[in-house]
């Protein structure tokens, strides 16, 4: 039996249409409960009649049916192994599906779980619970009708059992108790279960509020309808949240129609929206127009209810001196189009007593959330993971529910757990389905493997890499051909050859998108026997290669370029040091020392030759982590060493991507992958071109060559590292390099910036990175070594991959240096420094100081909190006058370093000014007897260290 349903769509090209289905109707669709005698017992076996729910609401034991709502909003709740036996209605299911995928999946996750069951009843397929929607119904109210219809079925069905609908709908409620439906809210039979309070504590509560009533502290929210009116008459202007880390009353919103952000600044400006939301902006005029703040501004509120801190900062925000140069776009946020929030890692603050809690994300970026708990003592000691409910007018901070603890705080492995969920980081093990796909051992090279490639074992080639390195994805070899011509060999690991389209583990690598580089552990894109075993190109072991070789003169000019799949023998991978006493060591005749010699010398031409055409030399803070082996604990922090073969690698690997680049989008000009890096608005260099003019040098921005030869002559004798940090200013200026399929763009936007090439991919690390496996099936294919797909030839799907490689790799950066900040700060512990350091920024309140000696960035104020300062800013010419001292950007300095953990979640460093002496605000220099450590242990002799790159330890970031 069917019937039929008949809806309106609208098509691409705007018509509508209307579509008909046909509905089958059955009546052979199991209940699901095991005793029941007209239904399929097989069918049965999710739910069981052992395991039934008490409520003291109910004095029977029962079965829960479960509304749309519930499922939405309290997950965390259904997720908690005490609740069992529960009706999924299809209706409510597809419903969950439709409204929120991520939840969709949580569900299916529960649903897959034997032992808590959940069983999923076909209702709008059943005979006896169908029901056509009636004319001019709602769809919410004709789904609401479903249930009560499927509940009320259920009772009758099995008349010995009980039956209880959970809604959070007061309407639902009311019609469901006047069928006689046992009914209640989440909240009240959460409550009424023994055992109860770490679920009371999950409990998303949208009508959170004060205990005691509150006057509003926030500007209302437009409507729905209001904000669409606005923004389609242009009045309102729609884009996405983003909180300063440095001012938390300061934010910014990128919208369409303005070149620069639009600035917001103020409770009212930012009007509770959360980094990451859309929201609506109504834009000032030009007249009300502000700079944004050279102050830093933290909260540092200890409860909900005490605003006036808030208050003396917004003053402090509004005496800042506006310049007519540096005005932005500014406005304010009149609604939210959509929250865009999510779980958050933190602790709770302070000593705080009762059942109400102040939880401290781990991210600057997110505000304080006040939830409630009964289990306060206890999550004090943890590192939490909240999630923010409601917002309300009368709220100094959002409020949210806990969701469940990670671990001790300071604990190395909880730390780690948080740097990777903050980030988004897919860190799971394996699932059995993924290392199904790994070959079997052993494995080993056959004869139809040979013929297939090109044997290359006889050459001398080898691996150069960072000490430790067991994923081993690039090797090289250079050898004399004939007079005045060299054969140069890229050698990349042939990680396609494993990983085949459409398999569990492609689709995984797809999904992670790139190895994670924590200090002391690394979260692999491929399981250890691909990444550190099978495709490693580990010394003397035969392994599969995808090898690009030219043919150059001794001018590193290339006479002809080829590629194909191979076999290739490392004769010996070494680290970046044992390749440079190699090279310098000429005693060392052989074909490796040779190879390495020629290899060196062609990389400075071809570096120099880069250079000349406009490519930057940047400059970051990249530390390594001297690590005890035993305990883990960090030893000693120290600047990556950098030797001539870490750039001779470099540029290699740069050589081969761009050589790669080139034929794959000769072959493949509407899919080929590529990465471009923006060229940045000159707006972006503001910071950097004042910071020059301060210093009296005229940094040209107009083009990437200006820039590059600005930077080459911005250098002072007496001021050694002034340079470097000027360029690390540079680096903070530049956009994104981004990955992107070739027929979505423009060829003059294929540019790549900071390497000055028009061409340019990732070929060369196909272990760590997902595009370089897509990189290769294109290349297999111009070689005949593969052949194409479906997927591998579609635009659109290309870009949604993309959209998701770009999104890992940002997120991989940034759990690295949160993973270096964590062991930085641990080895500061207990320790005392006089440190020399570096003026980078100079605030109206702070300077900002570097040290490069541990590439660390900290803040020294110059205002002390209910004290005079003894400075005096001023904005024009940056700079802070105390007396006789006046204090530049990039200016040298002494300061004082100490840890400061009291507050746990955001420990900071507390900085005293030693040098220059200022009278009455430096403090004199510690002996040596003093600079100790007061409560860590030195380091002990013959005591084992490990070097531990604080990031990704391969060659090439462009």
């Amino acid at each position: 039996m069917f019937t039929t349903k008949c809806f309106i769509k609208k098509n691409k090209i705007g018509n509508f249409l209307k579509h008909v289905r046909e509905h089958y109707i059955r009546d052979d669709i199991s209940c699901g409960i095991p005793s029941c005698d007209d239904c399929n017992a097989e069918a049965s076996s999710h739910l069981n009649e052992v395991h039934l729910n008490k409520c003291s609401l109910f004095k029977f034991e029962h079965f829960i049916i479960l509304d749309t709502n519930v499922i939405l909003d309290q997950m965390d709740v259904l997720e908690e192994p005490i609740i069992c036996n529960v009706i999924i209605l299809h209706t409510v299911y597809k419903e969950v599906k439709h409204r929120s995928l991520p939840i969709y999946k949580r569900l299916n996750a529960v649903l897959e779980n034997p032992s808590r069951h959940f069983y999923i009843f076909v209702n709008d397929h059943h005979k006896d619970t169908f029901l056509p929607e009636d004319k001019n119904e709602l769809i919410n109210d004709h789904n609401d009708r479903c249930i009560r219809k499927a509940t009320s079925w259920y009772m009758g069905h099995v008349p010995k059992g009980h039956f209880v609908l959970i809604t959070d709908d007061a309407k639902n409620r009311q019609l469901a108790l006047a069928d006689n439906i046992p009914t209640c809210t989440i909240t009240d039979y959460v409550k009424h279960l023994e055992n109860n309070s770490i679920l009371q504590d999950k409990l998303s509560r949208k009508d959170f509020h004060s205990e005691k009533e509150a006057k509003d502290i926030f500007p209302p929210h437009l409507s729905t309808a209001a904000l669409l009116k606005g923004i389609k008459e242009g009045v309102l202007h729609q884009g996405t949240f983003r909180a300063s880390k440095d001012n938390f009353l300061e934010g910014f919103v990128s919208v369409d129609g303005f070149t620069e952000p639009v600035l917001l600044q103020g409770r009212d400006g930012l009007n509770r929206s959360v980094d990451g939301d859309i929201v609506a902006v109504e834009v000032f005029k030009m007249e009300n127009w502000v700079s944004p703040s050279e102050i830093v501004l933290e909260d540092e509120g200890v409860s909900e209810e005490s605003i006036e801190d808030v208050e003396q900062k917004e003053q402090a925000l509004k005496n800042t001196t506006v310049q007519e140069a540096e005005i932005k776009p500014t406005g304010r946020v009149v609604g939210i189009i959509r929250r865009k929030w999510k779980q958050y890692c933190g602790i709770i603050q302070g000593n705080s007593e009762g059942l109400y809690q102040i939880f401290v994300p781990a991210n600057r970026s997110i505000p304080k959330v006040r939830i409630e708990t009964r289990q306060a003592e206890f999550l004090k000691t943890q590192k939490l993971i909240v999630t923010i409910d409601s917002w309300p007018r009368s709220s100094r901070y959002p409020h949210g529910h806990f969701v469940r603890a990670l671990g001790r705080i300071g604990s190395q492995d909880t730390e780690n757990e948080v740097v990777l969920l903050e980030h988004d980081v897919p860190h799971s093990q394996f699932s059995e389905e993924v290392l199904s796909c790994l070959p079997k051992l052993p494995w080993i090279i056959t004869e139809e493997d040979e013929k297939r490639r090109v044997d290359l074992r006889s050459i001398d080639i080898c691996s150069v890499d960072p000490p430790g390195c067991t994923d081993i994805d690039d090797a090289l070899h250079c050898r004399l051909i004939e007079e005045g011509k060299l054969e140069v060999g890229v050698h990349i690991a042939d990680v396609s050859h494993f990983i085949r389209p459409g398999t569990a583990i492609d689709s995984e690598a797809a999904s992670r998108a790139t190895t994670v580089y924590l200090v002391g552990t690394r979260i692999d894109m491929v399981p250890g026997l691909l990444s550190s075993n099978l495709c490693s190109l580990r010394g003397g072991e035969d392994r599969f290669a995808f090898s690009c070789i030219w043919e150059m003169d001794l001018q590193a000019n290339i006479l002809s370029t080829r590629f194909h799949k191979s076999i290739i023998k490392s004769k010996s991978a070494m680290t970046y040091e044992e390749a440079q006493l190699t090279i310098d060591d000429q005693t060392k005749t052989d074909a490796i020392a040779e190879s390495l010699r020629n290899l060196n010398k062609l990389a400075k031409i071809l570096k120099k030759r880069r250079l000349e055409n406009g490519a930057l030399v940047l400059a970051s803070t990249e530390v390594k982590i001297l690590m005890d082996s035993e305990t883990m604990e960090p030893l000693d922090v120290e600047l990556k060493k950098m030797y001539q073969t870490n750039s001779m690698v470099e540029e290699f690997m740069l050589l081969a991507n761009i050589s790669v680049a080139q034929k794959i989008l000769q072959e493949f000009p509407d899919c080929a992958m590529l990465r471009r890096h923006p060229t940045p608005p000159a707006s972006n260099f503001d910071p950097l071109v004042k910071a020059g003019r301060h210093l009296g040098f005229d940094i040209q921005v107009d083009c990437g060559r200006n820039l590059a030869d600005s930077l080459d002559r911005a250098v002072k004798p007496e001021n050694p590292y002034l340079n470097t940090m000027l360029r690390m200013l540079a680096t903070r200026c530049m956009l994104q390099a981004v990955y992107f399929p070739s027929g979505t763009l423009q060829k003059e936007d294929f540019y790549h910036y900071g390497l000055a090439v028009p061409l340019y991919t990732h070929f060369t690390s196909p272990i760590r990175r997902y595009a370089d496996i897509i990189v290769h099936r294109l290349l297999a294919v111009i070689c005949g070594s593969d052949s194409t797909y479906p997927d591998l030839l579609d635009k659109q799907k290309s870009s949604e991959l993309c959209q998701n490689l770009n999104y890992r790799n940002r997120m991989a950066q940034y759990a690295g240096r949160a993973s270096v900040a964590f062991n930085t700060h641990l080895f500061f512990k207990g320790k005392l420094n006089d440190e020399e350091g570096y003026i980078l920024y100079v605030r109206k309140n702070a300077l900002q100081i570097l040290i490069p000696k541990y590439g660390l960035e900290c803040t020294l104020y110059l205002v002390k909190k209910n004290e005079t300062t003894l400075f005096e800013y001023d904005e024009e010419h940056q700079t802070q006058r105390a007396g006789d001292v006046v204090f530049h950007t990039f200016d040298p300095v002494t300061i004082r370093l100490q840890l400061d953990s009291s507050n746990i979640q955001h420990e900071k460093f507390s900085v005293l000014l030693v040098q220059p002496a200022i009278p009455g605000f430096s403090v004199p220099a510690l002996s040596k007897d003093d600079e100790q450590v007061n409560d860590a242990e030195p380091v002990k002799k013959g005591k084992k260290r490990k070097n531990i790159a604080a990031k990704s330890p391969k060659k090439s970031k462009s």
